[in-house]
């Protein structure tokens, strides 16, 4: 989550709407196509997985074959660095830690384990 909120904002996602992507599903700042695509990625993520065919279904409505796949792509690629990351605690350097510290620990991310890059 660290890296992924700085990378959003590198990306060119303005500071307002990483700020409000817990209130995704009623933010007027996301998109019906980025709503489904978040709830995608939830399910994607989950264990066990919960994506069904009524969401597939969803997802066809925005994206095409290729962007499906890049989605579920990056879903699966995050989740098992975000598990190996955990499991090897994983130092964390400090442009991630400011910008989840600025955007996600209100929503109750905690550096914990990842403690901070050694100089």
């Amino acid at each position: 989550m660290a890296h992924t909120s700085g990378g959003s904002l590198r990306d060119g996602i303005k500071e307002e709407k990483l700020d409000k992507v817990w209130e995704y599903k009623t933010s007027p700042l996301f998109t019906d196509a980025e709503r489904v695509a978040i709830d995608f990625a939830i399910a994607a993520a989950s264990q066990p997985n919960d994506v069904t065919d009524e969401l597939f279904e969803k997802m066809k409505k925005y994206w095409n074959e290729g962007q499906i796949v890049e989605i579920t792509g990056l879903i699966a690629y995050y989740g098992f660095m975000n598990r190996y990351n955990d499991t090897m605690a994983t130092p964390l350097e400090e442009e991630p830690i400011h910008e989840a510290e600025a955007h996600i620990a209100k929503h109750g991310w905690k550096l914990g384990k990842h403690r901070p890059v050694k100089a």
